[in-house]
């Protein structure tokens, strides 16, 4: 290994790590979508979103994610406006 591909993979752990929450959001979103396709799903074509496997995949592993991607904790300090002021 070249000290690029030890670069990629520090970036690449760095950026797991701090988004694991919303990698598991969107595995789970995803598997719960194609499963409610798979169980609940339209079969008359008439629902957009489960009426093909695809959609409704895409649609819970957006969901997943962005559902857990808001439980983040935010490391940042909360700014003060009125540290000024006497």
């Amino acid at each position: 290994m070249n000290l690029k591909d030890h670069i990629m993979i520090g970036v690449v752990g760095r950026m797991v790590r701090k988004y694991k929450l919303t990698f598991i959001g969107i595995l789970a979103g995803g598997l719960i979508g194609f499963l409610y396709y798979y169980f609940i799903g339209c079969s008359n074509g008439s629902c957009i979103i489960s009426s093909r496997p695809l959609n409704s995949t895409l649609y819970g592993a957006l969901v997943g994610g962005l559902l857990l991607h808001g439980t983040r904790k935010n490391n940042q300090k909360p700014i003060n406006d009125n540290a000024n002021e006497p």
